[in-house]
């Protein structure tokens, strides 16, 4: 069912300055939640603020279920939060970092936000999960979400038509389909940047989930975590997951990458071609606490593992407890950070008359 935030969540949008990229009014009329529902209580909620997913609730080994997917507590948190960390959010038009914030297109060199350091970071100042997306339809188990970027909204060229459908199926899979299309060349690269602690939010830290990653090369990055153009193997690295590990088993090794990181924060080059699309297989997480399985595939040729290196413990989550430094962490399918400046690396350019289609599947099971 849709329904209006909460009116506390309301009465503090309502303040929340136009520079945000909500205006009061907006705020105050077009911002809902809405949760899906399967035949199995699963549930997935979802706000137009950002396409931004609140809450997952899934069950653990006995049939508990419990929310494992960290935000904040109020719609004004989401805004004011002093950490930016993107809980939830679809984020672009470019997903991920751009070095020094320009790229050069069909001749003619564009200037973005560089707020990211020197860099630019998941498209801009008001990014795609600062501003309100049109729910087009909505079902007890799916929604369907719209966005129009402006020519030159945060520097980009084009008006881009963005869709993005969260379909909560009976096998317990949040399918999500992306797509746009553009009247100017321009980068496209959209993602979905919830945290996941499979223990539930709040519970500690992920260290002790092992990963399995489908991918036997990463894209190292300089001191800006911008990727250098090589695709290293990760095979004797801390970076190899190709068999499940814990986190924690290698993240405080010393390690260039690693240090240059925080932990991990880096793009892994899946098993599949860099120019396939198919639906490929690009991350297991199995947490053994709870015995919760978060399966992920994608038609996208890369995926950025975040190991919450920047959460700090100074936010405070849904059920009241704080987020600890790893305490979530993040599976980006997209395609690789940079793009429109590392000619060697998949295109993330769309033209007109062309169709910009993405698939992402999040399966949860439990053993």
């Amino acid at each position: 069912m849709t329904k209006l935030l909460t009116l506390t969540f309301t009465a503090i949008f309502m303040t929340v300055p136009a520079s945000t990229g909500v205006t009061a009014e907006e705020a105050a009329t077009s911002t809902r939640l809405h949760t899906l529902k399967n035949s199995n209580g699963m549930e997935v909620t979802v706000t137009n603020y950002g396409a931004i997913i609140t809450s997952m609730l899934t069950a653990d080994r006995d049939g508990n279920l419990a929310d494992v997917a960290l935000g904040h507590r109020t719609a004004a948190e989401y805004i004011a939060a002093s950490e930016k960390p993107y809980f939830g959010a679809v984020v672009g038009r470019f997903g991920n970092r751009i070095a020094e914030g320009t790229f050069t297109l069909d001749g003619e060199t564009y200037t973005l936000a560089t707020n990211n350091g020197d860099n630019h970071l998941h498209g801009g100042n008001v990014g795609f999960d600062k501003v309100i997306w049109d729910v087009k339809s909505a079902s007890d188990q799916s929604i369907h979400l719209t966005y129009v970027a402006k020519d030159m909204e945060e520097g980009y060229p084009g008006n881009l038509s963005v869709s993005v459908t969260y379909t909560l199926t009976d096998e317990n899979q949040l399918v999500v389909d992306y797509a746009a299309t553009t009247d100017k060349a321009t980068p496209v690269n959209l993602t979905q940047h919830t945290y996941f602690n499979l223990a539930g939010e709040g519970n500690g830290t992920v260290l002790d989930h092992e990963v399995m990653l489908n991918a036997d090369r990463f894209t190292p990055v300089d001191s800006g975590l911008i990727p250098t153009g090589e695709l290293r193997s990760v095979k004797d690295t801390p970076f190899d997951f190709t068999s499940p590990k814990s986190i924690g088993r290698d993240i405080e090794t010393e390690n260039e990458q690693l240090a240059l990181g925080k932990g991990y924060d880096h793009n892994w080059v899946l098993n599949k071609g860099v120019s396939a699309t198919e639906l490929t297989l690009a991350a297991v997480v199995y947490d053994p606490a709870t015995g919760r399985v978060l399966t992920v595939s994608t038609t996208e040729p890369g995926v950025q593992f975040y190991t919450g290196n920047f959460l700090t413990g100074t936010l405070t989550g849904k059920s009241g407890k704080t987020y600890s430094h790893r305490g979530g962490f993040c599976l980006e399918t997209q395609h690789f950070p940079d793009s429109p400046n590392q000619p060697d690396f998949p295109s993330t350019i769309l033209a007109p008359g062309e169709k910009y289609e993405s698939q992402t599947v999040f399966a949860f099971s439990a053993r």
